[in-house]
Parts: C-alpha cells; sequence; structure tokens
C-alpha cells in the first residue's frame, strides 16, 4: 500500500556475507541479525562457511546447478540432518529430483523420519512454483502443490527472476518486510492500546476504522498522519546470466531500485568472447544493467577461477566505471 503520509529507508536488517575465498566457487550466506535466522544463496565450495552457520540455515536458494553451485550440498546437508528443522530448498525445474539423488546416494539406516524435513520448492514459471517434501530415511518424493509464490517468512519475502544461461539460472530478490512506526513527536495524545489498532487499519488500508482516544473517536484515516511506512531494504543475488535483452528485461524489472545486488561478473572485458559462448556475463555488462536497474550499491562477484587478484581488480575497476558512470 502506497503511503502518502511519509516513506523512508530503515537500516536494514538483511547482511550478506561472500563465503568463498578467490578460486572458490561461489556460496552466499544472507544474515537476519538478532534472529537466528540465515538463508544460503547456491552450495559452491565456501571455506568461510561455518558449521553453525549452516546449522542456523532456514532456507537454500539454488541458481541452477551446474557443479560450482551446487558440489558443497552434500556438506550443508550434513551438518543439517538430525536438527529435527524443516529447511526449504528452493531452485530450478528438477531441482527436486536432484536433491533426492544426492540425498538417496547415501545409506540412512541410523536416522529417523524425525531427524530433518526438507521442502523443495521447483521453480517451472514464474507463476507455477511446485512443492515436494523429502524425509529420512528413505527420501521419497511427495507433491504437496502448485502455488504462485516462491518464499515468504516473517522477515522476508523473496521474488526472483528466470535467466538464460544455457539452462534456467533463478536471481533472487530478498525484501525486507515493511514496517509501520509512530511518529510520537506529531501527536500529543497519550500512548496507549490505540496505536496498535491504528497500525492495524493502516496496514489492512481501513480508513473507515474507529479509534478511541480518551474518550474520543477519531476515524483511522484521520489519524495515518502520525504513522510512518518503513519500506523494506532490498538485497538481490544474480548468478551465472548470459549478456542478452531478453534477460536484461527481466533484470529490471525485479532488481529496478534495489538497495544492494550481487551479481556475476565472470570475466574480464578482454575476453568477452569467452562470456557469449559460456553463456556468462562480463565486468562492464553487468556494471551497465546495474546502473540501468537504478540500484543504490552493486557488487561484482563469481569470478572464473583462473583469475587472480589483478585479474579481479581489473574486472571491478572495469564493473564500476560501467555502474556509476565515471
Amino acid at each position: 500500500m502506497k503511503n502518502v503520509y511519509g516513506l523512508k529507508k530503515e537500516k536494514t536488517m538483511l547482511q550478506a556475507e561472500i563465503k568463498s575465498l578467490l578460486k572458490e566457487d561461489i556460496s552466499i550466506l544472507i544474515k537476519v541479525p538478532n534472529s537466528g535466522k540465515h538463508y544460503l544463496c547456491d552450495c559452491g565450495e565456501a571455506s568461510l562457511l561455518t558449521v553453525k552457520e549452516i546449522q542456523s540455515v532456514s532456507a537454500v536458494f539454488i541458481s541452477h546447478t551446474h557443479i560450482d553451485h551446487f558440489s558443497n550440498f552434500d556438506g550443508i546437508f550434513r551438518h543439517q540432518i538430525g536438527s529435527g528443522e524443516k529447511v526449504v530448498i528452493c531452485g530450478p525445474k528438477n531441482i527436486h529430483l536432484q536433491v533426492e539423488a544426492r540425498l538417496k546416494s547415501y545409506t540412512w539406516n541410523l536416522i529417523d523420519e524425525k531427524a530433518i524435513e526438507y521442502e523443495i520448492r521447483e521453480i517451472i514459471s514464474k507463476e507455477e512454483i511446485n512443492v515436494y517434501t523429502l524425509r529420512p530415511p528413505q527420501w521419497n518424493l511427495e507433491l504437496i502443490n502448485t502455488q504462485n509464490f516462491l518464499f515468504e517468512d516473517e522477515h522476508v519475502s523473496v521474488d526472483f527472476a528466470i535467466l538464460d544461461h544455457k539452462t534456467d539460472s533463478i536471481a533472487y530478490l530478498f525484501k525486507e518486510k515493511d514496517t509501520v512506526s509512530f511518529s510520537e513527536n506529531a501527536s500529543d495524545f497519550k500512548k496507549g492500546k490505540w496505536i496498535g489498532e491504528l497500525k492495524t487499519a493502516f496496514e489492512n488500508n481501513d480508513t473507515e476504522k474507529e479509534i478511541e482516544i480518551e474518550g474520543n473517536v477519531y476515524k483511522a484515516a484521520d489519524l495515518f498522519h502520525l504513522l510512518t511506512l518503513n519500506e523494506g531494504y532490498k538485497l538481490g543475488v544474480i548468478m551465472d546470466h548470459a549478456v542478452a535483452e531478453d534477460n536484461y528485461d527481466k533484470i529490471k524489472t525485479v532488481f529496478g531500485g534495489a538497495d544492494l545486488v550481487y551479481i556475476e561478473t565472470f570475466y574480464k572485458d578482454s575476453d568477452q568472447e569467452f562470456a557469449k559462448i559460456n553463456y556468462h556475463s562480463f565486468a562492464s555488462a553487468s556494471g551497465e544493467i546495474m546502473n540501468e536497474c537504478e540500484v543504490k550499491e552493486a557488487i561484482p562477484i563469481h569470478f572464473s577461477r583462473r583469475y587472480t587478484e589483478s585479474d579481479q581488480e581489473e574486472i571491478e575497476t572495469a564493473f564500476y566505471k560501467a555502474f556509476r558512470k565515471n
């Protein structure tokens, strides 16, 4: 709901950490501070990822299942088995079959069915998400339902774009939930339960709701000016994608105006022919699309393993030159 009474950005509660060193495969951890809740984007080799962090992951978001993005999945579930928790796994077409195959490749005779539950969300299209469950020890897939949204919990909602990497590659946008705050300095009323009632009316767009304050009754709409909508922080992760207009149209639609985006920048500009052949991006192309999206900040990630630190510096220089137009 658009708030005509005040809109501002609060300091983000989302924090992203790259858990892979140079020449390691990519993995990014997104944390919700003070909640103990983490989200993991891709399962490449990640020597900086700790067991404690893995055990706090409630949802895993897989862009695609090329080995450099999926090879460490076994290491992830090894430290999750036995938690008794439900862990959500989101990914492209056939992700449910690939996760099932990985789990069934091991022997689980010492694990009971309450050790963990995986809920797998297979992205078919923007409107079609197939939801499966997998439980030990047999790990037999069960289709639960098909839904038209990917992921939402008490902290974030997640949007996505299906990009072309000669296979579906899912780019994810994590949006912190909007919050409503009360402007104490704008009111002479005493605090009370009416503030909560007013916030609820605002969130439900219930303009006619009657709010009683100190013996007087007011319409909620007449008090909305006392509230401020704090727009949720938007953090994006765009993994492997071809430099192509169709991909860029989808990126603009989902990531336009985001606060921070991590974007695949696999090749140097001088190697952009390799990018074309391998359906990857290169430095200035990734910077340019982030500029066109008018994101507030962007960070290039996921460089070819053959590159050195000086190559990475060259990529970053070209990326930021295109992004910031300076």
